[in-house]
Order: C-alpha cells, then structure tokens, then sequence
C-alpha cells in the first residue's frame, strides 16, 4: 500500500514543522519590520571603519544645511553644547578613493556650485584616514582643475573662501561636502566656535598657519614651466 509522505507524519512531527514555518515568517517580519524603521529614522549611526570617526546618516536633511545651522547657533550663542565632540563635517557625497572615480564623481558633484553661471572663491582641504595610496597634492591639483574647468572665474582663496571643499578618506571612501564660512567656524571645530574674541586673542589660534600647510594652491602653466626650466638645467 502506497500513502502520502506527509500521511505518515504523526501529529507531533506534523506540529513541530507549523511551529518552525511560524517561526521562520515572524522571524522574517520581524526583519522586514526593522529595516522599514531603521529607513524612516531620521538619523542613524553608521560603522565608519576609523578610530574616533561616527557617521550619522540622515533621511530628508541636507548635511550641509544642518551642521551650518548647528554651528551659526553656536557661534552667535556662544554656548558649549558638547563635551566630547570634536568637528562636524558634513557628508554630501562619496565614491571609491581611488583618482579616476574621484574625478569622475566630481565633475557633477561640484556643478551645484562652480558650474557656470555660479562661481566662487574656494580652497580645498584634505584628510586620509586609514588609506596611503593617495597623494594629496595630487588630489588637491586634479579637483582644484575640476573646479576650474567648470568656470574660469572661480578662483582659489586661502583666507577667506566662500566655499571649502572637505575631502575625506576613510579607508577606500571618498567623502566630499562643499561647505560655507569654514574659517569663519574655526574649521567646523564645535569646541573653538564658540569661544569669545578674548579668548581668542588670548589663546591666538594658528588656524591661518594650518591652514596654508593642508593646501596646494593649483600651479599655473607658467609655474610649471619655469620648475620645468630649472630641472633641465
């Protein structure tokens, strides 16, 4: 006598694999359900890959306007509003840290702001996390002749920008943001925003000094030349 497979199964058999089906879809639910929550929160910490770097994303915020905001209180307010961090940048777009992608992802990054008829003065700063195959002079050249190519009249200003462009690399990440009143904001520094004149002039900062050292102005073809020139003799 031939029976169904499932005709042999004793009842108990047969309730322990509705059990398991049961489990299985409200574990898979409850998966589903989290996901879902973890998209509509509006901040969510993620895992930078760096010692001492969190990365918060947003849903529905503009990093750039936000951190701006932050900061513009606490420079008009003058009050403290944390211990334990340090900077704020903001996170506007990232791509692989390598300077094919980096040039690609930056000729329509940029466009926002450099793009003719927009222009802008700008300096370019530049930190590596966790990464050694990337040469900053050669970073700070190539987005600085993106910038450029975009609208000759935007022009680099190392003491006064209206924009700075923030290039970090963590590991094999390339973060960008284009960012205003960076000196104004001592380098989005929340602990030296909100320190008075006095103190200031008290405790003079050399953020001028650093600055100048995180830069390259872009070379002109006429610079090039003459270094071209004193080799060969």
């Amino acid at each position: 006598k031939f029976s169904d497979p499932e005709e042999r199964l004793s009842g108990s058999e047969r309730e322990e694999d509705e059990d398991d089906v049961e489990a299985a879809l409200k574990k898979e639910v409850g998966q589903i359900r989290t996901l879902t929550e973890q998209k509509l929160r509006r901040f969510q910490s993620v895992e930078s890959g760096a010692n001492n770097v969190v990365f918060i994303r947003t849903q529905g915020i503009e990093p750039e306007d936000l951190v701006h905001h932050i900061l513009k209180d606490m420079h008009a307010t003058k009050k403290k509003k944390t211990r334990v961090i340090l900077r704020m940048l903001p996170v506007s777009g990232t791509c692989k840290a390598f300077m094919e992608d980096m040039k690609k992802y930056t000729e329509t990054f940029f466009e926002p702001w450099f793009k003719a008829p927009k222009k802008g003065t700008f300096q370019i700063v530049y930190k590596a996390r966790n990464n050694s195959h990337m040469s900053r002079e050669e970073v700070i050249k190539e987005l600085a002749g993106i910038v450029g190519s975009l609208n000759p009249e935007n022009k680099v200003d190392l003491n006064n920008p209206q924009y700075t462009i923030v290039v970090e690399i963590i590991k094999s990440v390339c973060c960008l943001s284009v960012v205003r009143d960076y000196v104004l904001f001592r380098k989005y520094n929340l602990q030296e925003v909100v320190k008075s004149k006095e103190d200031t002039q008290q405790n003079p900062s050399s953020l001028t000094e650093e600055q100048n050292s995180e830069l390259v102005k872009p070379e002109t073809v006429e610079e090039e030349e003459e270094k071209e020139k004193r080799s060969n003799e």
